[in-house]
């Protein structure tokens, strides 16, 4: 695991430096610039019909996600990164599998690589993996953790002198290879100025024709992206006469995709809605013929039957049960026909509905799910009451309406939240079908209102996916905290479509009580200040270095914070901003667990009552607690209750879990939390990180920080890591296309 945050292997940037030079300059440096200004000129030139039309499939809808449930022996695991590579033809026995594997480790040992990435070569590239490392050494570059200087030894190894810096294959491996690393820390695109500055770095001797030779292949798509507002100001723009100033971008295929796919689907849900009618007294409903298209009929008076789907939003193992599992029925169709008139409140149902709310916030939000197809909902904590008071007036209005988080903490708490028995899973059952309402037969969510929860933690490939299952007409309601930390994943989807004013935004009235809502809510205005805690419930320490913060972190966990406050240690988390370091999560949870669980680590590493976390994919956690181990694999039970053995090939993907990093704690409260600063930390400080990690503890923060004037200068100055994302402006376009 990196030591960095957000997964990204140290020292990738594809960014300048400071002089914005690259490391070493040569005299043909002026030739290089004039090509690769030619080639941006010829993107230029073609804009953004080099990207094709827009996607009409989006990427497959997941089995895992964020809290899915494995069943035993599985777990969802992140897509492959895309690249120009024959598909992998998959082994077809297990005989056959093996020998690929052995062919493969004796190629990776022939170019001095180690054996090691047999398994991933293989799931990369099928049983051929061996024949295509040996054709191409370079190909390695797309395994996990393999860098541009491994594989240039591999190559050295494989071909001899032959393996030189310009080698075609070198260039065409590095070029989306930059993009993958940028797609780590978040961004979905990159301007072309900083992928030649990163290939300049890496030593490839031309590169424009590798960036051309990366467009033709398919790998990368180019963009031309019409700069705006502060933008355009900082370009030189903004004259009346004056070309508007533009921006060329490379995006890996598969973020592009996604990105246009996703903007598609967010202007065809809006498109494509059509509000009820009120009904004049006397009158019955239209009959199923004159359903405007979209509309879909509702299970029942009050939504599905209760046998079908537990009313406080249970595991997904009682939620599969019903209706997830059952296939359609004749009486209702893809197309919204069947034995009952679909439900389409009018204005007047509506307007009771909203007025019935318990807060003026909870009717305002109404009011906009009412007349409008898509809406953004924007709120802290106790906010979240909001979208609960939506799903459950919808659904008293005949509308299937669900409202799904990003956890099972989440999905629990919101179930507790609304006043009455609410239909909510998380957004992994949801689309995998293991909870909610089910897919109609044209594999659209059965569904007439969804309401997402965190949705600042849906990258844009998740969000694409969820748009996709989305039958047009759907109201779909995203609601999240914009303070708070966007995605592991690439893109920036949320704080892009409230930027794109594509929609109406629902902002809640509804404050953050108690004293770390008074303090998270400064800092999202830009401001650290001190808040009255009278019963302790921020504490603020100081450390002279790491190691100081690590015991006085470790202390509070186990001793402090129990005993004075009655929070127990396994109901506290310790949150840092690195794995690596004198006080990231290695350092926090080897003290951790010398005072708490001590032990030799029998079972991979692990020993029973060890607190871990399952990382199936990035931005995926589940928090567990180890029963014991044996030969099948560690025996875990999850937060939620559930159970699993985890087999031994996929116990490396564990953590132990008394201390995380705050992108592993997004979407999740403990009573008690520690947030632990060492000096080390002023990088990866901004707003963003420190308004997630304060608002993580429910009753009692500490903030244990030997980063010095880091912290202030963070919140005041800092409000977010910038990500370069094409979102917006295809949102925006595509939307005044529409209207």
């Amino acid at each position: 695991m990196s030591d960095t945050e957000n997964g990204a292997p140290e020292e990738t940037t594809v960014t300048p430096g400071p002089d914005g030079n690259a490391e070493s300059r040569g005299s043909g440096d002026t030739d290089k610039a004039a090509a690769v200004a030619a080639l941006a000129a010829a993107i230029r030139t073609v804009g953004k019909q080099s990207a094709g039309p827009a996607p009409q499939a989006s990427p497959a809808a997941p089995t895992g996600g964020p809290d899915a449930t494995p069943s035993p022996g599985t777990a969802p695991s992140p897509e492959a990164p895309a690249a120009a590579r024959p598909s992998p033809v998959r082994a077809g026995t297990d005989e056959q599998r093996t020998q690929a594997l052995k062919d493969t480790a004796e190629v990776l040992a022939a170019g001095g690589a180690p054996t090691d990435l047999a398994t991933a070569a293989v799931a990369a590239f099928g049983d051929g993996a061996a024949e295509q490392l040996r054709a191409d050494p370079w190909a390695v570059l797309t395994l996990p953790g393999v860098r541009p200087e491994h594989a240039d030894g591999f190559a050295r190894g494989l071909l001899g002198p032959a393996a030189g810096p310009g080698d075609p294959r070198r260039a065409q491996a590095l070029v989306p290879w930059l993009l993958e690393q940028a797609a780590l820390r978040g961004h979905s695109a990159v301007e072309i100025g900083e992928v030649t500055a990163g290939l300049g770095r890496l030593g490839l001797p031309d590169t424009a024709a590798a960036l051309q030779a990366a467009m033709d292949d398919g790998r990368t798509l180019p963009f031309q992206e019409e700069l705006t507002g502060a933008e355009a100001h900082a370009a030189g723009g903004g004259e009346e006469d004056d070309e508007p100033p533009t921006r060329m971008l490379l995006a890996l295929e598969r973020l592009a995709l996604a990105e246009d796919s996703l903007a598609e689907g967010l202007v065809q849900l809006m498109s494509t809605f059509v509000p009820g009618e009120d009904v004049p007294e006397g009158e019955d409903q239209p009959e199923d013929e004159d359903v405007p298209e979209g509309e879909h009929p509702s299970e029942g008076e009050g939504g599905p039957d209760d046998e079908d789907v537990p009313a406080d939003g249970g595991p997904a193992g009682e939620a599969a049960d019903g209706a997830a599992d059952e296939p359609a029925s004749d009486e209702h169709d893809a197309t919204g026909h069947g034995a009952e008139p679909p439900a389409a409140p009018g204005p007047a149902a509506w307007e009771a509905a909203a007025v019935a709310a318990t807060s003026s916030s909870a009717t305002a939000l109404i009011r906009a799910a009412a007349e409008n197809a898509l809406v953004t909902h924007t709120g802290g904590e106790a906010a979240r009451a909001e979208p609960a008071a939506l799903v459950r007036a919808a659904t008293g209005l005949g509308l299937r309406a669900w409202a799904a988080t990003w956890t099972h903490q989440g999905r629990d708490s919101l179930a507790a939240l609304a006043e009455g028995p609410l239909q909510v899973a998380t957004l992994a059952e949801l689309l995998a079908g293991t909870a909610g309402p089910g897919r109609s037969p044209d594999g659209t969510l059965a569904l007439d209102v969804l309401v997402v929860l965190d949705a600042p933690l849906l990258d844009v490939e998740l969000a694409a996916t969820l748009l996709e299952s989305l039958a047009d007409g759907t109201r779909l309601v995203l609601s999240g905290d914009p303070g708070q930390l966007w995605s592991a994943g690439p893109g920036r989807f949320f704080a892009d479509l409230m930027a794109a004013k594509v929609c109406p935004s629902v902002a809640s009235r509804t404050p953050d009580f108690g004293p770390i809502g008074e303090l998270v809510s400064g800092v999202g205005i830009g401001e650290l200040q001190p808040v009255e805690t009278p019963d302790k419930e921020v504490v603020i320490l100081t450390a002279k270095d790491g190691a100081e913060a690590v015991h006085r972190a470790v202390q509070l966990l186990t001793d402090s914070i129990p005993r004075a406050l009655g929070i127990p240690a396994e109901q506290v988390v310790l949150l840092t901003p690195g794995h690596g370091g004198p006080a990231g999560t290695r350092a926090l949870n080897a003290a951790a667990k010398a005072r708490l669980n001590p032990g030799p680590g029998r079972f991979a590493g692990f020993d029973p009552g060890d607190r871990v976390v399952d990382s199936p994919a990035p931005g995926i956690t589940r928090p567990a607690r180890v029963l014991d181990g044996d030969a099948t694999g560690l025996h875990l039970e999850y937060a939620d209750g559930a159970r699993r053995t985890v087999p031994p090939a996929e116990a490396g993907r564990l953590r132990h879990g008394w201390a995380l990093t705050v992108h592993q704690a997004v979407g999740r409260r403990w009573p008690g939390a520690v947030v632990v600063l060492p000096e080390d930390a002023g990088a990866a400080l901004t707003r963003q990180w420190v308004y997630t990690a304060f608002g993580r503890g429910e009753r009692h923060l500490s903030v244990v920080h030997a980063a010095g004037p880091a912290l202030p200068q963070a919140v005041a100055e800092r409000p977010a890591q910038p990500r370069t994302t094409r979102l917006r402006a295809v949102l925006a376009e595509n939307a005044a296309q529409v209207h």
